[in-house]
Order: structure tokens, then C-alpha cells, then sequence
């Protein structure tokens, strides 16, 4: 993946809405094309925010906040109180939206990318040229792009998919990638160290099997100390 460049990696077939798109139609788009977030441009094409999953559902949960009493009004912040309001209670994309989107030139090396979106705890990045949006660039790219095959036709490497394994890992909120190690010998993964349960376990060997270039998955994993559990 080391050349490897966002022109490589982008999905550049990418749904967009223009500002004025009404909130129920970006629902539906998310959901009936299995996408996680829709890029808002101009009529010229350049690239004014996104909307995510996230924003809607704050826009969703925003419904149900209560009004701000007359005391605690006092101490609030207006405009960071105005500025959530018209993302919680907007109706179009123009007021759910992401508008500081952190975007990528064509030529960004995919090292770079990752590093962006593990800093700034993002999933995704758009790839625009003089402003306009060219593509977009996924966790899930990257990842595709870590277990490419070799050109040459030959089996993965062992290293490779020691990295796949540990970012899919880094992506689920319930592996633990302190206490639970990871090894590849020629295909086969094996995890070393402490789980939780009987259930990370198993979620740990079908994270594996997904990875391309796995053969087997054996699990030399102990069950979690208790007095660890004070720590984890």
C-alpha cells in the first residue's frame, strides 16, 4: 500500500445532494443504497460539507430535547446553542450538515490518509481537485487496499494481514487490542493473550476469516483475569 495514492483507493461513482435536499430524502438515500454519508455540492460541483449517519441521527435526537430554561440560559453559549439547534432541528442539508470536511488532492499517498483519519477520528475523506469532489475515500478502502493481492500472483503476506486483522479490530468497539495479541503464520492467524468473553472470541475468529489471505484462525486466548477487569 505504500504508492498506493486516494486516485487509487477513491470510490469516485459517488451519490451527492444538492444544499436544498430535505432531510427525509437523505434518509432514504443512506438507507435504501447501504451508504453511510452523502457528500452537499453546489451546482458547480464543489464540495460544501457532508451528511453522515451521525448527523441524522443528532438531527433525529435533537426532536426531543427540551427547552433551554429561562436560569440555565444565562450560562449557555449563544451561538454554540443557535448552532445546534439549526443542526438538530434543520430541514434540509444545508443545516444538518458537516461543513468542515477534511479533503484530500488526488495525489495524497494512502500512509497520509490513514494517518488523517486515525488523528481527527474520522471514517472518511472526500478527494476534490480545484474544489470539486472526484471521490471519496473510505476506512473501508484503505482496508481493501492493505489486502490487495500481490501483483505477482503469490500468496499474501504473513505482515499484511497482521495489519488487516489489527485495523478491522481497531474498527469494533469490543475487541481489545491491549489484551489480545496478534500473529500470522503462512495464512493462519492466531490470537494470543486475554478475551472477555466467549463471545469476543468468536466475534475475534469471524473478523479473521474475513480478512482475504486467511487460511485458519486459532485461538490461544485465556479468559480475561478479574483483576484486569479493573483496568480494561
Amino acid at each position: 500500500m505504500t504508492n498506493l495514492r486516494a486516485r487509487d483507493l477513491m470510490t469516485s461513482d459517488v451519490i451527492t445532494v444538492p444544499p436544498e435536499t430535505p432531510v427525509m430524502a437523505m434518509a432514504r438515500v443512506l438507507a435504501d443504497r447501504g451508504i453511510s454519508a452523502v457528500p452537499v455540492v453546489d451546482a458547480e460541483g464543489k464540495v460544501l460539507g457532508i451528511v453522515t449517519e451521525a448527523d441524522l441521527i443528532r438531527r433525529l435526537a435533537g426532536e426531543a430535547d427540551k427547552p433551554t430554561g429561562w436560569f440555565a440560559s444565562l450560562f449557555g453559549n449563544q451561538e454554540r446553542d443557535a448552532e445546534r439547534y439549526a443542526r438538530t432541528h434543520g430541514v434540509t442539508a444545508r443545516d444538518v450538515m458537516t461543513s468542515e470536511v477534511v479533503a484530500v488532492d488526488p495525489d495524497t499517498l494512502a500512509s497520509q490518509i490513514a494517518h488523517m483519519m486515525e488523528d481527527r477520528g474520522i471514517r472518511r475523506v472526500v478527494v476534490t481537485q480545484d474544489g470539486r469532489l472526484k471521490g471519496i475515500v473510505s476506512r473501508a478502502d484503505l482496508l481493501r487496499a492493505l489486502v490487495t493481492a500481490p501483483s505477482d500472483g503469490g500468496e499474501y503476506p504473513d505482515e499484511r494481514i497482521r495489519r488487516a486483522v489489527m485495523a478491522a479490530m481497531k474498527k469494533e468497539p469490543w475487541a481489545d487490542t491491549f489484551y489480545t495479541l496478534v500473529e500470522v503464520n503462512n495464512g493462519i492467524v492466531e490470537f494470543h493473550g486475554f478475551s472477555r468473553s466467549a463471545a469476543v472470541q468468536r466475534g475475534l475468529r469471524v473478523l479473521a476469516e474475513n480478512i482475504p489471505g486467511v487460511k485458519g484462525v486459532t485461538d490461544n486466548t485465556q479468559p480475561m483475569p478479574p483483576y484486569l477487569f479493573a483496568t480494561a
